[in-house]
């Protein structure tokens, strides 16, 4: 059965190195170390495929903006004919400290609205996520403000550090599944 695995962003040079975009930059890093290219345009993104353990594997980037995410992620889903429990979304998340992961194998969007409109497209909250930590906004910024900004120097040097255990625990979604991985990449 075929696997997705979907990074959230926002299209453009001008989002390109946000908060809001760790989702892309985890995927394209995954991508990278796996001689995926990214490069097929459809389902309103980028999207590229490539063989685990003889299983095809789609690796989408929306290109619909973050609040939008559900209308390119749900139609790649129906096309392939993959089942919510082998979607992977991999996004940012405000209530996690910078350079933290957490996998879910389901839940609610929790505020973030990428999440919000994927459940509202799929029709189900029962798909596994790995949220990337990007931290609560200082003291006198908004919300959108924050996850729109870059990261500053320290966060930057953090969220490096994390991109590569981001793609372990991809890796071990789909060797193990996102149970025993939580296991793992959890704490």
């Amino acid at each position: 059965m075929p696997k997705l695995i979907v990074g959230l962003g926002n299209p453009g040079a001008k989002y390109a190195n946000t908060r809001h975009n760790v989702g892309w930059m985890a995927l394209n890093a995954f991508a990278r170390k796996h001689g995926v290219s990214m490069d097929r345009n459809g389902y309103q993104g980028l999207y590229g495929e490539m063989r685990w353990e003889g299983e095809k594997v789609i690796l989408l980037e929306p290109m619909t903006f973050m609040n939008l995410s559900g209308r390119s992620l749900a139609p790649a889903a129906h096309f392939y004919k993959v089942d919510p429990a082998d979607i992977l979304v991999v996004y940012d998340d405000l209530d996690i400290a910078p350079g933290k992961l957490r996998l879910r194998e389901k839940g609610s969007a929790g505020g973030h609205n990428g999440m919000k409109s994927i459940i509202q497209e799929l029709g189900t909250q029962e798909f596994p996520r790995l949220r990337i930590g990007i931290g609560r906004p200082a003291p006198g910024w908004q919300v959108i403000d924050w996850v729109l900004a870059p990261f500053g120097v320290d966060d930057a040097a953090t969220i490096a550090q994390v991109l590569p255990r981001a793609v372990e625990a991809i890796e071990a979604v789909l060797n193990e599944g996102t149970f025993k991985a939580m296991t793992k990449f959890n704490g």
